[in-house]
C-alpha cells in the first residue's frame, strides 16, 4: 500500500521524466527497411526487439484472430518514430504506457510516441489488433493457410506480419512467449515449450515458451486436431510431436519418421556441435502446403513427404536447419546458401552414416546428372537472386556440391571443425557468406578464395579442381538418391 502523498508525487516525477525526455531533443525516425536486396520492405531499424508476448485468441470457424503483443525492445538512436511490419487492423498502441499515434499502411504499423525515446533506453509496445489474417495480403503475399479445422502460420521468409507486429528480418531476433486460446478440442502447437493449457469458459489457452533468440519467419503456429505427444529425449531435453487429424494413410510413416528426432538431433550433434536449443519435436499437419520448414525447436512437413514411407532425409535436413538457418541465421536472404546448402550436405553424411551413398558417391552423381550446357548452372548459390532462392539445384543440390569441394579439398578433420567453428563464432546471431568463408581459412589455414568463387559464384559448371578429382569414383546411383530427390523437390517449392 501506498500513501495519497507518495501517489502524487510519483506522478509528478513521471510527469517531470517524460517532459524531461521530450525537452531532451527530438530524435529522428527509424528507418523502415534494414535494406535486403532481396525484399527492400523488409525490417525497421532504429531499436531491437529483444522479447515478444503474443496473447491471442482464435476462432476457427471465422478465422478471426485477436489479442495483444506485448514487444520488449531497446532503442538503438534518440527515436522519434518507428514502425513494425504488420498486416492485421490494430485498435491500440501504448509505449511505455503512454498513448501513441499509429498509421497503418497495410504492411508497416508506424507508431509516433508521446516522446523522443532516446538511445539506449528500453521500450516497451503494447499493440492491441484484430482480424482475418487468411484475408490479408502484404506485397502481393498471403502466408497466413486456413485449414478445414483451423490454420498455420508457417512460411518462408514471411509470415509474422501475418499474425503479429514484428521487425520482420533474421537480424533482429528475440524470445518468446505465444499464448492463444482457442475453442475446446482445437489444440495450438508453436515453438518452444509447452509451459502449460488450461480450459476456462469453453476454450482452451495454449501457452509456448521460447527462451533463445529466434528470427521472426521461424516463429509459427498450428491450430486445428492434433495428436500431441509430449516426452523427454537421450539429451534430457522435452520432445513434442504433433500430428494432424486427418494424414491418412500417411499417417503411419509420418510417426515412424519425426518419431526418431531425437535420434537424428543426437547424430547431428556429433557433428554440428551441441544442439543449440531447449526443446525438440516435429509436426505433420493434416493439410498439404507443398514444403517442410525449420521453425525453431519445432519443425513442420508437408504430409506427402512420407507418402512412399518414412522419410529420414527430410527430418535430417530440417533439423540441421537448427544450426544452420536457426541457431546462425543469414544475415541477408543472399547468404541462403547458408542455410540450404548446409542442411542439404547434411543428407548426404546421414546417408553416408546409413551406408545408403556417400558424399562422394552423392556428389558424382550428382556433378554428372547436369551437363556443363545445362542452364540450371547459370544461377549462383552464393547469390541466386529472390526468384530463385529456393532452386532446387542452383541452392540446395549445387549447394551441397559446394560444401564436398571444400571437404576434399581440406580434408575431414579441418571441414567438421569449420562447421562447429562456424556454429559456434556465430550462435544466436547472423551471418554472411564471407564471413564462414574467412573461418574456414582459419580453422585450415589454407586459402580458400578461389574454391567458393568457382563454386559460389560463377555461373558455370565447375571444373573439378585435384582434390575432388582424385576423391571420385566411378559414377553410380547411391540408394538414398531417390528420397533425397523427392525430399528436395518438395523443399524448393516454399513460396517466398
Amino acid at each position: 500500500m501506498r500513501s495519497p502523498a507518495f501517489v502524487a508525487l510519483a506522478t509528478t516525477v513521471a510527469g517531470l521524466l517524460l517532459a524531461g525526455t521530450a525537452a531532451a531533443g527530438t530524435g529522428s525516425p527509424g528507418g523502415q527497411t534494414v535494406g535486403d536486396p532481396y525484399y527492400p520492405t523488409d525490417g525497421n531499424t532504429g531499436y531491437d526487439v529483444g522479447h515478444y508476448d503474443l496473447r491471442l485468441q482464435y476462432q476457427p470457424a471465422s478465422d478471426q484472430l485477436s489479442g495483444t503483443a506485448t514487444i520488449l525492445a531497446t532503442a538503438t538512436q534518440d527515436l522519434s518514430q518507428f514502425s513494425f511490419d504488420f498486416g492485421l487492423h490494430t485498435d491500440s498502441v501504448l509505449v511505455n504506457n503512454f498513448p501513441a499515434t499509429y498509421t497503418s499502411t497495410g504492411s508497416k504499423l508506424v507508431i509516433t510516441p508521446a516522446a523522443t525515446l532516446p538511445k539506449g533506453s528500453p521500450i516497451t509496445v503494447v499493440v492491441r489488433y484484430d482480424g482475418i489474417p487468411s484475408q490479408v495480403t502484404i506485397n502481393g503475399e498471403k502466408d497466413w493457410l486456413r485449414t478445414p479445422d483451423g490454420a498455420q502460420a508457417v512460411q518462408e521468409p514471411h509470415i509474422a506480419a501475418f499474425w503479429y507486429p514484428a521487425n520482420d528480418h533474421p537480424t533482429d531476433k528475440a524470445t518468446y512467449d505465444v499464448s492463444v486460446a482457442v475453442p475446446d478440442g482445437t489444440q495450438v502447437v508453436s515453438n518452444g515449450v509447452l509451459v502449460s493449457s488450461r480450459s476456462q469458459l469453453g476454450q482452451t489457452r495454449w501457452n509456448w515458451r521460447s527462451t533463445k533468440p529466434q528470427a521472426t519467419y521461424l516463429t509459427f503456429i498450428a491450430i486445428g486436431k492434433y495428436d500431441i505427444r509430449q516426452g523427454t529425449g537421450p539429451d534430457g531435453l522435452p520432445v513434442t510431436t504433433a500430428y494432424g487429424a486427418n494424414l491418412g494413410a500417411n499417417h503411419d510413416a509420418a510417426v515412424a519418421s519425426v518419431e526418431r528426432t531425437p535420434e537424428v538431433l543426437a547424430w547431428e550433434s556429433t557433428v554440428f556441435g551441441p544442439y543449440p536449443f531447449e526443446a525438440e519435436g516435429g509436426v505433420v499437419p493434416g493439410v498439404q502446403f507443398g514444403f517442410a520448414l525449420e521453425n525453431q525447436t519445432r519443425p513442420v512437413y508437408d504430409p506427402r513427404f512420407f507418402r512412399s514411407g518414412s522419410d529420414l532425409s527430410v527430418i535430417v535436413h530440417e533439423n540441421a536447419h537448427q544450426w544452420f538457418g536457426d541457431a546462425v541465421s543469414v544475415h541477408r536472404w543472399s547468404d541462403i546458401w547458408l542455410n540450404e546448402g548446409f542442411a542439404s550436405y547434411a543428407e548426404w553424411l546421414w546417408s553416408e552414416k546409413e551406408g545408403e551413398g556417400t558424399a562422394q558417391q552423392l556428389f558424382d552423381y550428382y556433378y554428372n546428372s547436369v551437363p556443363a550446357s545445362d542452364p540450371q548452372w547459370q544461377t549462383l548459390p552464393g547469390d541466386p537472386g529472390a526468384d530463385n532462392q529456393f532452386s532446387d539445384f542452383a541452392v540446395y543440390t549445387r549447394g551441397a556440391l559446394t560444401l564436398h569441394a571444400l571437404r576434399t579439398t581440406v580434408g575431414d578433420d579441418a571441414f567438421f571443425a569449420i562447421l562447429k567453428a562456424w556454429v559456434a563464432a556465430r550462435k544466436y546471431s547472423d551471418g554472411t557468406i564471407d564471413q564462414f568463408i574467412g573461418i574456414a581459412e582459419k580453422v585450415s589455414g589454407k586459402p580458400l578464395h578461389d574454391l567458393f568463387q568457382q563454386w559460389l559464384f560463377t555461373p558455370a559448371r565447375p571444373t573439378l579442381s585435384a582434390p575432388v578429382a582424385a576423391a571420385r569414383v566411378a559414377p553410380s546411383v547411391p540408394k538414398s538418391v531417390a528420397e533425397i530427390d523427392r525430399t528436395n523437390a518438395l523443399l524448393a517449392t516454399s513460396k517466398h
